[in-house]
């Protein structure tokens, strides 16, 4: 899990996320989110990418309030900051404000390492979020996410689930908490056997990934093998959703290698690779109507259907059908 610094208050007047693992930022902002709010309901969030973090603007947003209301300003890619704007994130870091608590999110390395040495400078809480690249990583990640909810789980049970799963984060977390809502008492192997050995395959991503490379059948028997698990249908919305905005965001962006691209679209240079490969068979026209089969799903799973399985059957095969459409112009 993310390792923090001594400072471990989610209210401090800054907080420092640094890493390239998706799940651990967004958790980082959610904890200062969270904090916030029990502090204040009325908590004002307001969450920045580079592009909509322009000269100026971060001293608008932390200027004083005739309401002294509580702020949090997220500052996402902190590392693709403009010049100009660096200047003022530094200068703001010399006098945070009352009130204001700003979250930098920062992949860490060489780029833009002069912002994280100020944060740092400074006193920044610092929250760690690296990529979990060694299988000892994952392996300590399960069992801390078993401790965070307060259950027992063997070690043989926590070495199963990675063994089942794969390298997924988000995968694991959610196989964590489905175990945990599932299963009364310590977890063990034989649980997770029952429940993931031998289908690892058969994730929410999984799902997708065989949907927007046309392969309906193996995606229809992904999706059912996921529900059957107990995967929530809303991870497998949100797993399409996904795959399809991947789809399109790469298919419009300018040629170059993969940690061009990568740094351009916000994801690793593999996944650009794999997203090369699924886009093989799509259209732009393709791309809009697999988009309007998820929000239709997504409705569907979320109480405006009466069968949540029929929505996302029927979204599978409309993505799949839309990821041959080049063959069929």
């Amino acid at each position: 899990m993310a390792r923090k610094n001594a400072s471990d208050d989610p209210l401090a007047p800054v907080t420092l996320a640094v890493g390239q693992e998706e799940l651990l930022l967004n958790r980082a902002v959610r904890e200062v989110v969270a904090a916030a709010k029990a502090t204040d309901p009325d908590t004002d969030v307001r969450d920045l990418t580079p592009d909509q973090l322009q000269p100026g603007t971060l001293a608008e947003l932390v200027s004083p309030s005739l309401f002294a209301e509580r702020k949090v300003v997220v500052v996402r890619g902190a590392q693709d900051l403009s010049a100009d704007t660096v200047k003022d994130v530094k200068a703001y870091l010399a006098s945070p404000a009352e009130e204001i608590t700003l979250v930098l999110l920062h992949a860490g390395g060489a780029k833009g390492k002069g912002l994280l040495d100020a944060a740092r400078k400074v006193g920044a809480r610092e929250v760690a979020c690296p990529k979990m690249t060694k299988p000892a990583d994952r392996l300590a990640f399960v069992r801390g996410e078993f401790r965070t909810t307060g259950r027992s789980a063997t070690p043989e049970a926590c070495q199963a689930l990675v063994d089942a799963i794969g390298s997924d984060l988000r995968e694991l977390a959610s196989a964590v908490t489905q175990l945990v809502a599932d299963v009364e008492g310590t977890i063990d192997e034989a649980v997770v056997g029952r429940y993931y050995t031998g289908r690892a395959e058969a994730s929410s991503f999984t799902v997708a990934d065989r949907a927007v490379e046309g392969r309906t059948a193996e995606a229809l028997e992904a999706l059912r093998w996921s529900l059957s698990t107990g995967v929530a249908p809303v991870l497998i919305t949100s797993a399409l959703a996904q795959g399809v905005r991947a789809i399109g965001k790469l298919s419009s962006a300018r040629g170059g290698r993969p940690a061009d691209l990568a740094r351009e679209l916000g994801m690793p240079p593999w996944k650009i690779d794999r997203v090369r490969q699924q886009m093989r068979g799509w259209t732009p026209d393709g791309v809009s109507v697999a988009l309007r089969a998820v929000a239709e799903a997504d409705a569907g799973v979320k109480g405006g259907g009466d069968d949540p399985e029929y929505a996302l059957e029927k979204a599978v095969v409309t993505i799949a059908r839309a990821a041959r459409s080049r063959g069929r112009a």
